[in-house]
């Protein structure tokens, strides 16, 4: 295979596999980024051909929200039993094919399926959670920094997709700039399919930063004990108060990202007069920011207390978003904001991901960050719908905005009660697999 010989040809130079497998997993998750976010340049176009409301846009929208974040719990039990490379590899088919079908599609009910229940299931397999699973499972060392790399795929993915699509929109169509997507998505594919491999172990080394080998550990006996593993640890983190302070706090986090800047930035820009092409821009620039603010979150998260970078990240965005009416939509104003509001878009996965195996143990912490991240997405389903819904109650997305500001910083205040390091109760035990 390729990738023994590319380990081979990186082992004589002591490079680490883990760091083209690290690779391999930003190029996916950028890429299915891109197909998460690409919606959000469609909303007026599919409004104007077939005279749906935002409403109703949103409600696909929505339900892709809501399973892109429910599947990654099962996604990570997936991931453990049958291997990074399969999961990832029937994530971008399933996502590809919705999209494909999609560019037939005329009737709103259709859209619901496509770009809500099939981008949604196909998309939730390859979420943050992958980036988590990748960096638990690849290194031992760096493990913070590596979950901000592979967080910040998203945002690297609005800079790469949303200004281009918004372009290929306006001069030949939604379908046209969906093909792109597609087209992505196959690349992804054919990489995946030639360097991503499920362990350390497989090729005979340790993870990153340590000496000692981890065989697979063993896996669920049938179907059924596989896919109740994540109820099992639901059922027992739930009764730690750390799952619920970060469950909630990423709830907001949803809210008051993915579901309404990444879904109804575009459509309200264009409220003010902001051309399409101009606000793709905007969102591209919050990208450019997000990747540095992530990144850099990342290696903070393995040196400082993360409940009080997650305390600055989102009093920092509640502010900007409750400041946002102040800028007037002028490009001035909405560049003062992407790069205030970008340094922490996703700057909260790291620490939340590590505050995950502080209380949970780094076994289960894949399977436990799921289910917080299957909050993050509730979240944004309802800032999805709940905006767009705004927009015709009000004729204004603003209400939406002021109302996800407020919350971070109820979000602030709340996860300060997490327990200091040195203080918290010891990890939730590992359920059995039976």
């Amino acid at each position: 295979m390729l990738s023994g010989r590319v380990h081979a040809a990186l082992a004589r130079r002591g490079i680490h596999y883990g760091w083209i497998v690290a690779a391999t997993t930003f190029l996916t998750m950028l890429i299915m980024a891109g197909a998460v976010g690409a919606p959000g340049v469609f909303i007026v176009p599919l409004q104007r051909e077939f005279g749906w409301d935002a409403a109703e846009v949103s409600t696909a929208l929505a339900v892709r929200f809501a399973l892109f974040g429910l599947m990654g719990p099962f996604a990570a039990a997936f991931m453990n039993r049958y291997g990074l490379r399969r999961v990832m590899l029937v994530a971008l088919v399933i996502v590809g094919g919705g999209l494909l079908l999609s560019l037939r599609m005329s009737r709103l009910w259709e859209l619901v399926l496509l770009w809500g229940i099939v981008v949604g299931f196909g998309t939730g397999l390859t979420a943050v959670v992958l980036g988590a699973t990748v960096a638990t499972r690849w290194f031992g060392a760096r493990r913070g920094l590596v979950v901000g790399l592979l967080a910040a795929s998203s945002a690297t993915g609005q800079l790469v997709f949303l200004p281009l699509l918004a372009g290929v929109t306006e001069a030949l169509g939604w379908r046209a700039a969906l093909g792109i997507v597609c087209a992505a998505l196959l690349l992804a594919a054919v990489v995946v399919s030639l360097l991503m491999r499920d362990r350390p172990a497989d090729l005979g080394l340790p993870p990153y930063g340590e000496r000692a080998l981890q065989p697979a550990p063993e896996a669920a006996a049938s179907l059924g004990a596989l896919l109740l593993s994540p109820l099992r640890v639901l059922r027992d983190a739930a009764g730690n108060r750390a799952f619920w302070v970060l469950f909630g706090t990423f709830f907001i986090c949803g809210a008051s990202t993915n579901g309404l800047i990444q879904t109804h930035f575009i459509a309200m820009c264009g409220d003010y007069g902001v051309l399409a092409v101009s606000a793709a821009g905007v969102l591209a620039l919050m990208g450019v920011f997000d990747f540095v603010g992530t990144v850099g979150s990342g290696w903070l998260s393995d040196r400082y207390d993360n409940r009080w970078l997650l305390f600055w990240y989102y009093g920092l965005r509640g502010l900007s978003l409750a400041l946002l009416p102040l800028t007037d939509f002028s490009i001035y104003g909405l560049t003062i904001f992407a790069v205030f509001y970008g340094l922490d878009w996703i700057a909260t996965v790291p620490p939340t991901v590590k505050l995950a195996v502080t209380h949970f143990g780094a076994a289960q912490a894949n399977i436990v960050f799921g289910w917080v991240f299957a909050g993050h997405q509730l979240g944004a389903a309802a800032a999805a719908y709940g905006a767009g819904l705004s927009r015709v109650q009000f004729a204004s997305y603003l209400p939406a905005f002021v109302i996800a500001g407020l919350l971070c910083l109820l979000a602030a205040l709340l996860i300060l009660t997490l327990a200091a390091p040195g203080s918290r109760p010891a990890p939730v035990p590992e359920p059995s697999a039976a």
